[in-house]
């Protein structure tokens, strides 16, 4: 093959000088001192975390401990103020065991659980350590969440259909205070709607009389396995019930409230083919035609992991709704939703007897199996096969107990997901793992679902490997945190804490009292995403090479969005908000501050102009985007078309012969006039102006 021709001097300068520039871009999105999602306010020292110890309660250590006389001699008058303090807020650790925690039982239960997967590892191996790749810590105030303002979050601004909600999304419910604190609003507020109905599949008029919050990273942050944690304040009181906060993981593929996208979608996490499967599942691993990207013979879905959902109020253990818990209200329940469910299964409020739950669940101090809500039943109004489309979903849920101190006072939650890894390679030693789940409330052990015990079921479902994206809210529902059992004469049917007795006798003792003081704020000071840097498994991206998901939601984009939006989601504003020259300070008005925005006065009116790194309409939120797209947008060279490889030479030769070629006419026609001698002649019209 023959070698092109040097570049030109000017060429080569350009070229170098254009390599230099991308090179420098690249490095620093992809190798800088922060990734593409790390909020640069992150404090260093939160930036690497390593995986926490899995310590169930052992009752017996504690009647066997003996006294070595050690600290005899040391009294409380002895001890440093951090003693006390370390003491005061330290709940006892015990060693792993397999034995269940005896709690009430009205049935039989399985056998004993094996030991967490985690206790198996020789103790002086080091602790896995997870690199940060997402956190936003919600410092600056006055930050905004609206459609297109945010590159993490979308607060919705819809009806929530779902759950018997008593409530509407609004946007405005979600703001960044002056403490550094996301602050999510929950309000008895009315909202008249005019809307299509997605479950009654109607047009309808209503009025909701309660406004909250919802923000998703959904399609912008996902992540498949690794660590997230966050700090928070509860909304609301402690014994007041009819709030339900939430933090929680959902994946790609769903998009909550928005109905048709989770139909036979959640929370589906199977990769076998089963004659359910096959006909309740929308992507199921008995397809055998590659459509969307998808690949053959990969079930896909949508599974649910709830970091919490809480429910206040005054019903305790061993009484009421918990007559058969040893945890009442409030608590926080755990839970790995997923589908297929296992048949048989526990009746609500029954321990279930053997053979009719997992194994392989391992739960912490001041926790219960959740034994009022095991699941779903799932059927939808437009299938046309009940008995194949039809499907159980399982809710594998603990209670672990909750007091006043986490209504108003931060307290740390933390998930670590681990992917199952079912290939059998060298580089795994050819040894199959099914994955994990763990909870931890303030670095304390709370629960474990061990991926071993969702294989044995024989369901075929598994732990989720589905890239997944954060949802934090407050929903009023009367399924959750209400009275169970209406009130005498009353219909609870609707639910305004500003109605007559009809509509207010419903709610939870206290609840419309509580709200009318002032809206419950739900507070987060920080959410934080971490990694294992050296397993492969674990990707940040909401379309991965596993489990894409990019051209699916494209070709379905209705189910995904409202009838009046043009997209699921809005480009990313980068200014163009209004703007004060005069003002002072970090607010909108002076679009950020000197550091993150300009206020342009050339403008009328005044409208703001983002510095690098800084968006939304006033330049308030950090930018964030994905280090490696795994699954980027197509081109014309994805459909096989691929253009003439042009070089330098070429292209200035080519050009010359086109400009040659374009001129050409003109000249000659210039010429042949001169060698003919023709002579312009004026016009007629001319003539006659110059002789008047």
């Amino acid at each position: 093959m023959t070698k092109p021709l040097p570049l030109p001097r000017a060429g080569t300068f350009l070229l170098s000088l254009s390599v230099t520039l991308s090179l420098t871009v690249l490095a620093w999105r992809c190798g800088g001192a922060d990734g593409g999602w790390i909020d640069p306010d992150t404090p260093d020292d939160a930036r690497v975390v390593t995986a926490l110890p899995v310590v169930a309660p052992n009752k017996a250590n504690k009647a066997n401990k003996k006294d070595t006389g050690k600290d005899k001699d040391k009294t409380d008058n002895d001890k440093t103020d951090t003693d006390k303090t370390t003491n005061a807020h330290k709940r006892r650790r015990r060693d792993p065991t397999a034995s269940p925690t005896a709690f009430p039982t009205y049935a039989p239960t399985g056998a004993p659980s094996a030991p967490p997967s985690g206790a198996t590892a020789p103790p002086s191996a080091p602790p896995r350590r997870y690199s940060l790749v997402f956190s936003d810590e919600f410092n600056t105030p006055h930050r905004t969440f609206a459609d297109g303002h945010d590159p993490r979050w979308t607060a919705l601004d819809k009806n929530d259909y779902t759950n018997d909600a008593q409530h509407y999304y609004s946007s405005a419910n979600a703001v960044t205070d002056e403490d550094g604190n996301l602050v999510i609003r929950s309000e008895a507020r009315d909202t008249e709607i005019v809307g299509f109905d997605d479950v009654a599949f109607r047009k309808t008029k209503v009025t909701k009389h309660f406004r909250s919050a919802m923000l998703q990273s959904w399609n912008k942050f996902c992540f498949s396995g690794g660590v997230m944690e966050a700090e928070m304040s509860l909304p609301g009181k402690h014994d007041v019930g009819g709030l339900w906060p939430a933090f929680w993981l959902l994946g790609n593929l769903a998009r909550h409230t928005y109905v048709a996208s989770s139909e036979h979608v959640w929370p589906w996490s199977s990769g076998v083919c089963t004659d359910k499967s096959r006909t309740a599942q929308l992507v199921s691993a008995c397809d055998r035609v590659q459509h969307y990207g998808l690949h053959t013979g990969v079930g896909r879905g949508a599974p649910e992991i709830d970091v919490f959902e809480v429910q206040a109020g005054n019903i305790k253990a061993n009484t009421g709704n918990f007559l058969k818990m040893p945890v009442g209200q409030p608590f926080m329940s755990a839970s790995y939703q997923v589908a297929p469910g296992r048949l048989p299964r526990p009746g609500e409020g029954w321990w279930p007897a053997p053979g009719q739950w997992y194994d392989n669940l391992t739960a912490g101090a001041n926790t219960s199996l959740n034994i009022v809500f095991y699941g779903t039943y799932n059927h939808f109004l437009d299938d046309t096969d009940p008995a194949g489309q039809d499907y159980w979903s399982d809710a594998i849920s603990f209670n672990r107990q909750l007091n006043e101190s986490y209504f108003g006072q931060f307290h740390k939650y933390r998930l670590e997901w681990e992917l199952p890894d079912l290939e059998e390679r060298e580089d795994n030693n050819f040894t199959k793992t099914y994955g994990y789940l763990r909870w931890f409330l303030d670095d304390e052990f709370v629960m474990e679902v061990d991926g071993i015990g969702l294989n044995s079921s024989g369901t075929g479902s598994e732990i989720s490997s589905e890239p997944m994206y954060i949802l934090l809210n407050t929903a009023i529902s009367s399924q959750w945190g209400f009275p169970q059992k209406c009130p005498n004469m009353c219909p609870c049917k609707k639910y305004n804490c500003y109605g007559g007795f009809q509509e207010t006798c419903g709610f939870s003792e206290g609840f419309c009292d509580l709200l009318k003081e002032a809206p419950a704020e739900y507070k987060i000071n920080y959410v934080r995403v971490y990694q294992d840097p050296n397993d492969p498994k674990q990707k940040v991206g909401c379309s991965t090479p596993e489990r894409p998901t990019r051209k699916f939601i494209e070709a379905h984009q209705n189910k995904y969005k409202m009838a009046t939006d043009a997209k699921p989601l809005k480009p990313i504003q980068s200014g163009g908000g209004p703007c004060d020259p005069t003002a002072n300070g970090t607010l909108p008005q002076t679009c950020g501050g000197e550091t993150r925005g300009i206020c342009q006065q050339s403008h009328s009116p005044p409208t703001c102009r983002c510095l690098e790194g800084w968006t939304g309409p006033h330049c308030m939120n950090s930018g964030g985007f994905d280090d490696i797209v795994w699954d980027p947008p197509e081109s014309i060279e994805d459909l096989g078309f691929h253009g003439p490889v042009l070089h330098w030479p070429m292209v200035v030769v080519v050009g010359g012969l086109l400009g040659m070629l374009l001129v050409a006419p003109f000249v000659f026609r210039r010429r042949r006039r001169f060698v003919m001698g023709y002579k312009q002649v004026r016009s007629v019209d001319y003539e006659r102006r110059v002789a008047t």
